[in-house]
């Protein structure tokens, strides 16, 4: 493992170009539950520049200006009301941005494919385990550019009440987009509140606010694992019991299929959807989007799998219960639908459960398409079903793994990470901070080359690592990445 010491330069606020036009949001149902989270740290690797660090770091603070005039409601603070409704005020307060050097760390020795995650990465980020209720009183976010040997990477800080993954994205890819010398922003925000989770019902703190709900002292080993296209065809497959068929010429031919969804170009980023069946017979499309909707996807279909070989790396009793939880973005689920550029927390949280001695017993169509149903069946109507629960009981969401049988799937395999190209060429890769991170807690991300492929951030007990990593049916299906 490379050594840590990463060396800050200097620090500074950077405030908006234009006053914001947009005076405060409410904290919403969805937002407020993660005032005891830490704030989202995500960043991106790059090669070096095709310029000097100190024009790089110029171009990136008036960019960073430039996008917070589209994003005010990042550079403002929260603040409690005599009533106890928190909200967002977009006063132009500014962020920090902090300027880093890590010299003795090159490319090589901090991407390992086939190894830990180092603990350098940790340090590229601003606000480590800063709890997002202390946004009364810091930065809502933060922009951290660390110069390496050959390399740097941009680590962004944001506050998790402020954004949920989607917005988070969403406002570092308008950073690169300006960056790289767009003079129009593709897509801008949603700050609209009319919507169901906007609410009355306000949530008590204990003095001095929340307290974190996990330890972060327990030993943990951190690993990305790659699974290229192939790999989560191969899985999905098999989720969905062999029997994907369509009908051609009247005749089954699962093998047939198979083999043509093999080749098929997936969606990738954005549109990326985890649809294998593809037939452009206009007569048939219909029934292909049956087939669509009552089959397992190949995202769920790798948590079952996930599911299934952490339950065995942690040799848990039978009869213990495990939990796979699953957040899920709300905006298109909701009829109507969202906006989806909503500015904002919009997610709630999906889990499933099941005795291990069961999860194991049963093949992985059995373990995904418990998964696959919980998705299917968290509609507009449970959505909001949801919402009026929280309403009755406010409560701050309970992260961590309280009972040694939990897993935790935060992130996407959609969400657009290589899209980042501030000026000169795609990351070579996504990393994450400290926040947010026990026993049982995953990050999806998009491979790198894209067309389906995915990486999973693993954070793990040391001892249920090595057991993943001995595991046949789970490895089988990881490779390096490309």
């Amino acid at each position: 493992m490379p050594a840590s010491s990463t060396i800050v330069v200097s620090k500074c606020t950077i405030f908006p170009e234009q006053p914001s036009s947009v005076k405060s949001l409410k904290l919403s149902v969805s937002d407020l539950p993660m005032l005891s989270c830490q704030y989202i740290q995500k960043g991106v690797l790059l090669n070096l520049p095709p310029y000097s660090i100190n024009d790089l770091v110029s171009s990136l603070k008036h960019a960073l200006s430039s996008a917070l005039s589209h994003f005010p409601a990042l550079a403002g603070r929260l603040e409690t009301d005599s009533q106890g409704h928190i909200y967002i005020v977009c006063n132009d307060a500014g962020v920090e941005f902090i300027q880093a050097k890590a010299k003795h760390l090159s490319l090589h020795n901090i991407l390992l494919p086939n190894d830990d995650v180092p603990d350098c990465f940790k340090e590229f980020f601003a606000f480590d385990r800063t709890l997002s209720y202390s946004g009364h009183n810091k930065p809502l976010s933060a922009v951290q550019v660390t110069e390496l040997a050959d390399g740097v990477f941009i680590g962004c800080t944001v506050n998790h009440s402020v954004t949920d993954g989607t917005s988070f994205w969403h406002f570092f890819n308008t950073f690169a987009e300006i960056c790289k010398g767009a003079m129009k922003i593709s897509k801008s925000p949603d700050f609209s509140r009319d919507t169901v989770f906007n609410s009355p019902a306000v949530l008590k703190f204990p003095p001095g606010g929340p307290k974190v709900t996990f330890s972060g002292e327990q030993p943990l080993r951190e690993r990305i694992f790659h699974f290229t296209r192939e790999a989560v065809l191969k899985m999905k497959f098999r989720a969905n019991n062999n029997t994907l068929k369509v009908m051609r010429n009247g005749i089954s031919d699962s093998a047939e299929i198979f083999g043509k969804q093999s080749n098929d170009s997936w969606k990738t980023a954005n549109g990326y959807d985890g649809s294998l069946l593809k037939n452009n017979n206009n007569n048939n499309n219909n029934n292909n989007n049956n087939k669509r909707m009552e089959e397992i996807s190949s995202f769920q279909s790798l948590c079952a799998q996930l599911w299934r070989s952490v339950t065995r790396a942690r040799k848990l009793e039978d009869s213990k219960t495990t939990t796979f939880r699953m957040a899920v973005n709300c905006r298109p689920r909701l009829n109507p639908k969202m906006d989806s550029h909503y500015f904002g927390n919009a997610i709630q949280s999906i889990p499933t459960y099941s005795p291990a001695g069961e999860l194991l017993s049963q093949d992985l169509h059995w373990s995904a398409d418990l998964l696959h149903k919980n998705v299917v069946a968290h509609d507009d109507a449970t959505v909001r079903r949801g919402v009026e629960d929280w309403e009755k009981q406010p409560r701050l969401f309970p992260l961590g793994n309280f009972d040694g049988a939990s897993i935790t799937m935060g992130s996407s395999p959609r969400f657009p990470m290589y899209n980042n190209d501030f000026g000169w060429g795609r990351p070579l890769a996504v990393r994450s901070g400290r926040a947010n991170k026990f026993d049982g807690k995953i990050s999806a991300f998009p491979g790198r080359e894209g067309n389906g492929s995915v990486d999973l951030e693993v954070v793990l007990a040391p001892e249920t690592m090595t057991g993943l990593e001995n595991d046949p049916e789970f490895m089988q299906y990881v490779s390096a990445p490309e």
